[in-house]
């Protein structure tokens, strides 16, 4: 998929300084830094807030006994142009390596410590995993934030209600929905720089755009939306030759349903996603690429009845990866079906029960073709006092094909003391999880071991919680996780489940003010600890902090600052650990809203202060940029 393939106005890539500026300007020219009322904004997130992910049902804040992070659709809004995976970095107890270089260099989800195999990525209540890939891990660069509704982020174990791989977080993403008129379109682009701190030409590099139609015709919805994204001008890693490295990414979604009755409801969906990109080899210049597909099919339906709901999701997709390196060529190709069966059932208004079975069947193609099943029975149980106590608490039977089985299970009390404007809440849990091994490692062509038992985690949490409505939350938590069987290499590079155990503990604190209608302030800080490796990659010392302003009815302003302290990579130079210095970034982000409800502008600035450092060893990151772009909705 080559530049021609991008929207007409892809070819301004070769512009120069000026053309930005004139951009620039035109924008400011109309009241740029747009954004709709911040007071909407948090009245939304702030007032009876609700969580989803640690129970499945939606329950208050106040009962849940998680502090879990939601990314909602307001937010996704002030921060368009932004990926997935930066997003998610800028929350507490997460690091995306990689989000900061060039667009397409992602090494790795750390969760809490972890690697990025034991956090799982589900889509719309499907698990997503690639089969054939070594890591395990879902590809965040296959997402697009354009049809994101939002993102909920659950932290430590969570296996009983999401099976394998959710050993340190789990990162819901949902799909937006269909409107309810009969017909309505949302169209978004964004234009910038896509330079380092030390080429600042001012260039345009960077390109995405979005486009959704959707609405209900009676009984029947629909929604369709197409978004793409295109990226040049720097080089994937850091040489003297620095020639750049082009990344592109398009995905394409389709949904249809039909409301059989007020208690009967379907929906079938598909989606294919493709990207390409360029990529550098040993840190030298190389003609190297890569192409990733994706493609799913996936149906949803549920049956409300009395005081209970029968729901099921089921999804086929199919992952082709490609490469082309100075190593030779080669081509992956996993397949997987995910079914997830399941009844949820409230007794008494406060017992709320769900009783599943999860099928889950795994196949690639190396020399020979692999698969493995699994087949999970599940239960899980929250109560609900009248006096403030809450317990979440559940258990899983892993049915593994090639090993047998493995039983996780969760017990997470919480205890809330109302106070005049809101609640001071108490919370623990402790709760195992598993890490099946991937089929590369169980019937790979190179040092595949069909004896190896599943990863073992073991997380203990606790923490408390203060919330004044709509005004300030304040939340603390500490964490301690323990990996037994991780699965590792011996001196043959045959996998095999190492005997070392690891263990990671850290705290979170998370911040939220809302002085006033016009001002808030959301901060957080991580300090992580990992003891048994050399825990690369992994900052101990983390801060994130975003002040936004209402300067109008109709313009709103963010500052945000990011600092990542001291951590341990690899020089694959040497084979030696080195010690990466700690960084801080400054971005702006203003938004104007030019006709309510309707159209919006943008401008973003990024890394404002040209911060120059190290992500990972040898490969570029982004220095000052700017961006702008608009969000129209019809």
């Amino acid at each position: 998929m080559g530049q021609h393939t991008i929207l007409p106005f892809i070819h301004l890539n070769e512009m120069k300084k000026r053309n930005l500026i004139l951009c620039t300007a035109v924008f400011a020219g109309q009241g740029l830094f747009a954004q709709q009322t911040q007071q909407d904004s948090l009245e939304i997130q702030q007032l009876d807030e609700v969580v989803v992910s640690d129970s499945r049902f939606a329950l208050k804040r106040e009962n849940s006994g998680k502090t879990v992070i939601k990314i909602t659709a307001e937010e996704l809004e002030r921060n368009q142009g932004r990926t997935v995976g930066e997003l998610i970095n800028t929350k507490s107890g997460i690091e995306i390596t990689g989000s900061r270089g060039r667009d397409g260099s992602v090494f790795g989800v750390f969760a809490r410590g972890g690697r990025g195999r034991q956090a799982l990525v589900i889509i719309d209540g499907v698990r997503v995993s690639d089969p054939a890939s070594f890591s395990q891990e879902y590809d965040i660069r296959l997402l697009s934030t354009a049809n994101i509704e939002s993102i909920e982020i659950i932290k430590g174990a969570a296996s009983t209600l999401y099976g394998t791989n959710a050993a340190t977080a789990v990162i819901l993403i949902t799909t937006k929905k269909e409107s309810s008129d009969k017909i309505t379109g949302n169209f978004q682009s964004t234009i910038g720089t896509n330079q380092n701190q030390d080429d600042q030409n001012y260039n345009l590099g960077s390109f995405a755009n979005g486009a959704s139609i959707s609405g209900t015709l009676e009984k029947f919805s629909y929604g369709v939306d197409f978004s793409n994204r295109y990226s040049s001008g720097l080089s994937a890693a850091v040489t003297p030759q620095n020639e750049e490295d082009v990344f592109s990414h398009f995905a394409t979604n389709i949904k249809l349903g039909y409301q059989f009755s007020e208690n009967f409801e379907l929906s079938v969906y598909g989606n294919q996603t493709k990207f390409n990109t360029e990529f550098d080899a040993a840190l030298a210049e190389a003609p190297n690429r890569a192409k990733v597909s994706q493609e799913r099919v996936g149906l949803s339906t549920s049956i409300v009845y009395g005081k209970g709901s029968v729901h099921l999701n089921a999804a086929y997709t199919d992952y082709l990866n490609e490469s082309v390196s100075t190593f030779g060529e080669s081509t992956s190709d996993g397949k997987n079906l995910v079914l997830d069966v399941y009844n949820k059932y409230v007794i008494a208004d406060k017992w709320h029960t769900i009783l599943g079975v999860n099928y889950l069947k795994d196949e690639a193609v190396f020399t020979n073709e692999a698969d493995f099943t699994i087949l999970d029975p599940y239960a899980n149980v929250v109560y609900v006092s009248d006096f403030g106590f809450n317990l979440n608490t559940g258990a899983r039977l892993n049915t593994h094909s090639e090993y047998g089985n493995q039983f996780v299970y969760n017990v997470n009390p919480s205890y809330s003391i109302s106070t005049e404007n809101g609640y001071i809440k108490l919370l623990g849990s402790y709760a195992t999880s598993y890490i099946t091994p991937n089929l590369i490692q169980l019937f790979g062509d190179f040092g595949a071991n069909p004896d190896l038992e599943p990863e073992e985690n073991r997380t203990l949490e606790g923490g408390v919680e203060y919330y004044i409505s709509n005004k300030l939350r304040l939340s603390s938590l500490y964490f301690n996780r323990n990996e037994k069987n991780t699965i590792g290499f011996d001196q043959n590079f045959t996998s095999i489940n190492v005997a070392d155990e690891i263990d990671a503990s850290g705290v979170e604190v998370e911040a939220s003010w809302n002085p006033s209608n016009v001002f808030s302030l959301d901060a957080n800080y991580t300090f992580t600890e990992r003891k048994g490796d050399n825990a690369i990659r992994i900052p101990k010392h983390k801060v994130n902090l975003a002040l936004g302003y209402q300067v109008c009815e109709t313009t709103n302003l963010s500052l945000t600052y990011a600092y990542t302290g001291q951590r341990v990579d690899t020089d694959f130079t040497t084979f030696s650990d080195v010690s990466l210095e700690a960084f801080s970034l400054v971005g702006l982000y203003v938004e104007h809203q030019l006709i309510p409800q309707k159209l919006k502008i943008f401008l973003n600035g990024t890394n404002l202060l040209n911060e120059d450092f190290v992500e990972v060893i040898g490969f570029t990151t982004r220095g000052r940029n700017i961006s702008a772009g608009f969000n129209l909705n019809l």
